[in-house]
């Protein structure tokens, strides 16, 4: 076979994309995914052009549509984007601001155009999206002017058209599909504007964001997002349930720098918060934008809130000697807090502006929100001392639960420990307790059956060797003398339920969260015997651990009493009147083999996984309460002190139990 020749790398082999096609082949790159997410963010950089402008004072309504054909558009009453010819540039804005990355009127150092602190800031948007579309269509209205433009992927396919209006409006109208060749998914949900338009809402005080949505109905087609006084509102909104001080809002400004060697630059910041007992949220936004990762203002809120908490308790000898200090854990518990800056320079982690990395801003931050709450912790001593003694019961609680989790996982751990040295149990895989379930079964040659059929992902084996001791009439020593008894208690891992003070070092106090097993299944021969032993076991439980019952963990295994076979099927019955049901069914013209079903033990495997193990195909009676106290009542008739009442009940109902009576 000849020898694969390697592909030619030389100085013709580097290209680059160019046009559209930098947008088209690579969209996760501007828009930091390629599916539905990212179709997502390409509607939100439309947006965020027309969220600065009505930031900026110029318009204070923005129109977002849903369209049934698969499009979305976004409509404002601002200034209208510029699209005429540029003197400057010798070429129309259109081309600049349509299919030109990295050109824009954001760029300029001047404070007076409007953008000082913007969310689009890095003129990527419009052309992006505009590149990312099956079709845009753009309408402008400014200067008297209505333009319209068409573009086909990536492409305009019109020119600019423009004629003279009456109407004394400005603003923009873009309406767009994005292009399922660039886009995975581009059938962007509902529940996303939604969330998207009343985050915006919250951060821009006094401008209203409707969303028109074609395919809902009622109520949900016309929504307006509207917070008259901004965070303020939205933390008033949240807190309302549960709140245990008002609403407190700060607001401040800096300027500097991130390293000595950068531009200075501005920072506007505003933070609300209050204290609940029933509600915790936090959300950050920058220059509008929900920063889901939050970066600088999250570090701010973390260092600035346990400082001054911490400072307040320790002034006021709240802690305990030695106590450990709070953590931001503690406060978060109980806060709802929602912080908007804005800065004339950015630094996010990508495009996407899921979060910044400013470290002035992180300082700014930091001592506005200490030097506020210092003052507020002064100004309203009630308060202050509501919240650091509510954050302080939040540390002690967390504590106490980590120290009783840590606890209960070495109490599991040993408990796992000791049931596998117990003698002949066979543990399944799964350590999810939500999953596991363990077959109490009699004997070897039991044990041998299921444990050949049972699925050991999650189904365990637990032999009982011999007759079980009878624990209704045993004293609490005695029963605990007993190996079988004992080692079931361990592998049940919950350890016993029992009164007058009585314990067994080696057998922990009850704890129905140690349980190991979601269900406890019972599984003996149905015969005397068998129903024997299942009610010794189930006396045992009833006295050592009745809650198991009462919670609804402890089954019996129902064995099939007779095998029906014909030449093609089989039936198993579990009683005499579902033996007679399906011999009625086959009728007299069938050649049918009927015979009483094996013990366990002599069971096949395949039999044994369907009519017993398969949780698909077995009967499980699950036993309630009721159930275990009547057995309990029966049990201590016949095998009790009660010799009276065991003789009466012989006398009426012995003749039930004969299977047949020889008067010869």
């Amino acid at each position: 076979m000849p020898k694969k020749q390697p592909a030619v790398y030389d100085n013709e082999s580097i290209t680059s994309l160019k046009g559209a096609d930098r947008v088209r082949k690579r969209p996760g790159v501007i828009f930091g995914s390629d599916g539905l997410e990212g179709c997502e963010h390409s509607i939100f950089e439309i947006l965020s052009n027309s969220i600065d402008e009505a930031r900026g004072g110029f318009g204070d309504r923005i129109i977002v549509k849903k369209y049934k054909d698969g499009s979305y558009s976004v409509e404002d009453f601002a200034r209208g984007i510029p699209v005429d010819f540029n003197q400057k540039e010798d070429r129309y804005n259109w081309e600049l601001v349509f299919t030109e990355l990295y050109a824009g009127g954001k760029y300029s150092e001047d404070e007076q155009d409007g953008y000082e602190y913007s969310l689009g800031l890095n003129g990527l948007g419009l052309t992006a999206t505009q590149y990312a579309s099956e079709w845009m269509t753009a309408d402008v209205w400014r200067d008297g002017q209505h333009y319209h433009l068409d573009f086909e992927k990536g492409e305009n396919v019109s020119g600019l058209h423009a004629e003279p209006t009456r109407f004394k409006r400005t603003g923009t109208l873009i309406r767009w599909k994005p292009d399922r060749d660039v886009f995975t998914d581009i059938d962007v949900p509902s529940e996303y504007f939604r969330d998207i338009l009343k985050r915006q809402a919250v951060v821009n005080a006094g401008v209203h964001f409707l969303f028109e949505d074609e395919t809902a109905e009622g109520e949900e087609r016309k929504i307006d997002f509207f917070y008259e006084n901004g965070i303020t509102d939205y933390v008033e909104e949240m807190g309302a349930e549960g709140a245990f001080t008002p609403v407190v809002s700060f607001t401040g400004s800096a300027q500097g720098r991130d390293r000595e060697d950068r531009p200075e630059y501005k920072v506007k910041m505003s933070a609300a918060f209050c204290f609940s007992n029933k509600v915790q949220d936090i959300e950050f936004y920058h220059n509008s934008s929900f920063l889901e990762h939050g970066g600088s203002p999250e570090r701010a809120l973390k260092t600035a809130f346990v400082n001054q908490i911490d400072a307040y308790l320790r002034q006021k000898g709240l802690y305990k000697k030695e106590e450990s200090r709070i953590t931001f854990t503690d406060i978060q518990d109980c806060l709802v807090y929602i912080s908007s800056s804005f800065s004339t320079i950015t630094s996010y982690e990508n495009q996407t502006k899921k979060a910044i990395t400013n470290r002035f801003i992180a300082q700014a931050m930091t001592e506005f929100l200490k030097h506020n709450l210092e003052i507020y912790f002064i100004e309203k001593p009630e308060e202050a001392e509501k919240i650091a003694k509510q954050v302080l019961v939040n540390k002690q609680s967390r504590e106490h639960a980590e120290k009783t989790r840590q606890s209960l996982k070495k109490t599991i751990s040993t408990q796992m420990d000791i049931a596998n040295r117990v003698q002949k149990f066979v543990d399944c895989r799964s350590k999810d307790p939500a999953r596991r379930e363990i077959y109490i079964v009699e004997g070897d040659s039991a044990l041998g059956a299921v444990k050949t059929s049972r699925d050991a992902e999650f189904q365990a084996i637990m032999p009982v060797r011999g007759k079980i001791l009878n624990c209704l009439k045993a004293d609490y020593s005695r029963i605990f003398k007993s190996e079988i008894i004992t080692d079931l208690i361990k592998v049940l891992g919950s350890g016993v339920e029992l009164t007058g003070g009585k314990s067994r070092k080696d057998l922990a106090t009850f704890d129905i969260n140690a349980l190991r097993w979601n269900k406890v299944i019972i599984c003996t021969d149905a015969d005397v015997d068998g129903f024997q032993i299942r009610t010794l076991i189930l006396t045992m439980i009833y006295r050592l651990v009745p809650t198991l019952i009462k919670e609804g963990y402890i089954y019996i295994a129902e064995s099939p009493l007779y095998e029906i076979s014909t030449k093609d099927k089989t039936w198993f019955a579990y009683s005499e009147s579902e033996k007679a049901e399906i011999l009625k069914k086959i009728g007299d013209k069938t050649k049918v083999n009927l015979q009483r079903s094996k013990g366990l033990g002599e069971n096949d495997s395949e039999m044994m996984w369907l009519t017993t193990m398969n949780p698909e195909t077995r009967r499980l009676i699950k036993v309630t309460p009721e159930d275990a106290e009547r057995t309990f009542q029966v049990f201590d008739l016949l095998l009790g002190d009660n010799l009276a009442g065991r003789k009466e009940f012989i006398a009426e109902h012995g003749y039930e139990y004969l299977d047949e009576l020889d008067v010869s």
